[in-house]
């Protein structure tokens, strides 16, 4: 999807790229017992992925939480246990960058998505 090094273009070509194309980029690496065993280094992230937080705050940093959802448009997931305080104290899921975040056990109920790590797989051995 991006083709240009300058951060100006890069954005411009994430905001208008297509949703096929967006749902691919809002991917996260694997950890490494995954990497071992499927032979892949990132997975798009889906709804139902475990999903380790290790870029920011401390408060954040070092959660395991299942994937609630996933916003393509802007490229963050909410992950179970991330949230933050509203004015009137009342606590929302903060949403975070899915490069800030490493997948440490799949959601494999989708036969695609099982079928397409096992054929990688495959294909490494």
């Amino acid at each position: 999807m991006v083709k240009s090094s300058k951060a100006r273009k890069q954005r411009k070509a994430h905001y208008n790229a297509p949703n096929h194309a967006r749902r691919k980029a809002v991917a996260s690496p694997l950890s490494p017992e995954l990497k071992e065993k499927y032979g892949k280094r990132s997975m798009p992230v889906v709804a139902g992925d475990t999903v380790m937080v290790t870029r920011g705050n401390e408060d954040v940093r070092g959660i395991e939480g299942k994937v609630l959802e996933v916003k393509t448009r802007t490229g963050r997931v909410s992950v179970e246990g991330v949230t933050a305080a509203q004015a009137d104290g009342t606590e929302v899921s903060a949403p975070v960058h899915a490069s800030n975040v490493m997948i440490t056990k799949l959601e494999l109920s989708d036969e695609w998505r099982k079928d397409k790590l096992l054929r990688k797989n495959e294909v490494a051995e």
